[in-house]
């Protein structure tokens, strides 16, 4: 199954902002990382270099960091696909300057993980995968569980505290700003899981499935339709033709549907979901916009889940 990224994710990574809040600022560099710059004037301690693998942790580093924190992006383009993506020397250099490391883990940026063992002297690591405590073959796509974006804002901030004692009350007080901002993401959380109770989804890729099972919908998608999207390979025609008719009998509350990719499977089966008048729920795998808020992007998801499940609005 085809994982090209569209060409609306393309023109999404132009959006660059400037956080004056934190006292960051925001840039592009030669290389296509982002880098949102601590500010020594302003951080009571040593700021810290920190390199993250993918975009969908930027956020998380960027806010628990603020002015005490300098946040390399590897990869920040939302249309370049982390399974397929191949660092150059200046990508491998962001790494050798980092104090810390933050990965994802489980297969996902494995080329992240290459670059680690020849770093003299060695990053401390943060990875996603390790402290999800999943096993090799899961699925990696880990921002999409609650629970693993609290423990890695936990995480992140001990290890933030370890490398800079002097700013270690400052890392504190980012960390419950976070907790505070964190709130309608977990009440949308909440909301669903009570909306959720027999109701069912589907999906064309297992992007949200973490998410899914938070909140308590029931995976009707296709054995072997799931296994083939998990591949990366087509799915046999049994598992289509076995899609299609849950769709059309009323099987599925919802379909799933990563707008982030393209191929005439998904597309023809969301195709077939609007014409069985199956709700819809358009996700993406990575954050839309380049220095996207994390929460902005994952609450109006959770947002739009809750009033195809006939929530209020």
């Amino acid at each position: 199954m085809s994982r090209v990224r569209t060409a609306a994710a393309v023109l999404a990574g132009v959006l660059l902002t400037a956080l004056a809040l934190t006292g960051c600022s925001v840039s592009n560099t030669a290389r296509g990382a982002a880098v949102a710059s601590g500010n020594p004037g302003v951080c009571p301690g040593e700021v810290v270099d920190v390199v993250v693998s993918v975009s969908q942790w930027s956020d998380l580093a960027e806010r628990l960091g603020g002015a005490c924190a300098t946040v390399t992006t590897v990869l920040a383009s939302p249309a370049v696909d982390p399974h397929d993506f191949e660092p150059g020397t200046a990508a491998i250099a962001a790494f050798s300057d980092a104090r810390l490391v933050v990965v994802n883990g489980a297969g996902y940026d494995q080329w992240a993980l290459d670059a680690l063992p020849n770093l003299d002297p060695r990053p401390v690591v943060v990875s996603a995968a390790a402290v999800a405590a999943v096993r090799p073959g899961a699925n990696p796509h880990l921002w999409y569980s609650p629970a693993v974006v609290a423990r890695m804002a936990r995480t992140l901030t001990a290890r933030l505290r370890a490398l800079s004692p002097g700013a270690a009350g400052y890392f504190t007080e980012r960390s419950a700003a976070w907790v505070r901002d964190l709130r309608p993401y977990l009440d949308e959380v909440a909301r669903l899981k009570r909306l959720a109770i027999g109701h069912s989804y589907a999906a064309t890729e297992t992007v949200f499935d973490n998410m899914a099972t938070a909140v308590g919908l029931t995976d009707v998608t296709p054995e072997g339709f799931r296994r083939a999207s998990s591949n990366g390979s087509e799915p046999a025609p049994g598992d289509l033709a076995a899609f299609r008719t849950a769709l059309r009998d009323g099987a599925v509350d919802v379909l799933v549907y990563n707008t982030q990719t393209s191929g005439t499977v998904p597309e023809e089966l969301r195709a077939a979901a609007v014409a069985a008048r199956v709700p819809v729920l358009d996700v993406t795998e990575s954050p839309p916009t380049l220095g996207g808020s994390f929460l902005a992007w994952q609450t109006a998801q959770l947002q739009r889940l809750s009033a195809d499940l006939g929530g209020p609005p």
